[in-house]
């Protein structure tokens, strides 16, 4: 589903500037494959509205630079410990860690650097800054990922207690380019129902994660399938494989009921979430 368009733009958006290695680190990660799903909800909803995708190119370059940075941080020995990242070796093993840390910390200055250029007033510019920090921040993605860690050393774990850190480190940057699409189009009345549909799909993304984890081989996924291992809080160990598959049918039931509230037909957005549901990968 890739846009050959969107990755040329992904592309000289990494690389201007001056050369360096963290910058071919940067680039190798961003690069590296990817769905680019959050600025494929972003372009479809944009086109729901209205708009031409490239209205959405900043902002969806910006957050694909913040959720590869997430990414290429998770995977240090410090953090998940993971040597693969879609299908090639994450950042940390084709450089080395100090470079991967950096690389994280370039994609995430770069993303407020990029975001900035889109084409909209300075009053959404900065809407749209805000938006940034206060998705990916420490109230935001970073808090699930503490959430996260701390669940590592639970004994008693329950459900909710996973649907909190799914919220924050998953539904926020699925929510974000929603957000965004909203602010773009002059739809932020429509906010407060994709606020409750990225909720949604932000637990049933992961849900569907922690079953393909087990049902899934590392080279079909193009990542390591480590939460075993590393004893993280999933789905499927804490309700089973089938009661985590029937609650991804339940979490889509909610989702199609909510579209009905959006101010606009959502034809193109159906078609990211009907891939999202039948994923494999």
């Amino acid at each position: 589903m890739n846009n050959k368009d969107f990755e040329d733009y992904l592309r000289q958006q990494a690389t201007v500037g001056l050369p360096s290695r963290t910058k071919e680190a940067m680039t190798y990660s961003l690069m590296n494959g990817g769905k680019r799903i959050r600025p494929l909800i972003l372009f479809s909803l944009l086109k729901d509205y209205g708009f031409k995708e490239q209205l959405g190119y900043p902002c969806g370059c910006a957050i694909e630079m913040i959720h590869t940075y997430s990414l290429i941080h998770d995977d240090l020995p410090c953090m998940d410990d993971d040597d693969l990242r879609r299908g090639k070796p994450s950042c940390h093993k084709a450089y080395d860690e100090a470079t991967a840390v950096l690389a994280g910390d370039a994609l995430l200055t770069r993303a407020f650097q990029v975001v900035l250029e889109s084409q909209c007033s300075s009053e959404k510019k900065c809407a749209l800054v805000s938006k940034l920090a206060e998705y990916a921040g420490i109230d935001g993605m970073i808090y699930g990922q503490d959430l996260d860690m701390k669940a590592e050393t639970l004994t008693d774990a329950r459900f909710e207690d996973l649907q909190e850190i799914e919220v924050y480190k998953t539904a926020k940057l699925l929510t974000l380019p929603m957000v965004c699409a909203a602010i773009l189009a002059d739809k932020e009345q429509d906010i407060p129902v994709l606020k409750e549909i990225g909720v949604h799909l932000g637990i049933q993304f992961q849900v569907q994660d922690d079953i393909l984890d087990v049902t899934s081989s590392a080279t079909a996924l193009g990542k390591s399938t480590s939460d075993t291992q590393n004893n993280k809080l999933t789905a499927v160990s804490l309700l089973g494989l089938e009661e985590s598959q029937n609650l991804v049918a339940k979490l889509d039931q909610q989702i199609q009921s909510l579209l009905n509230d959006l101010s606009t037909s959502t034809s193109s957005f159906q078609k990211i979430l009907d891939f999202l549901i039948h994923r494999t990968c």
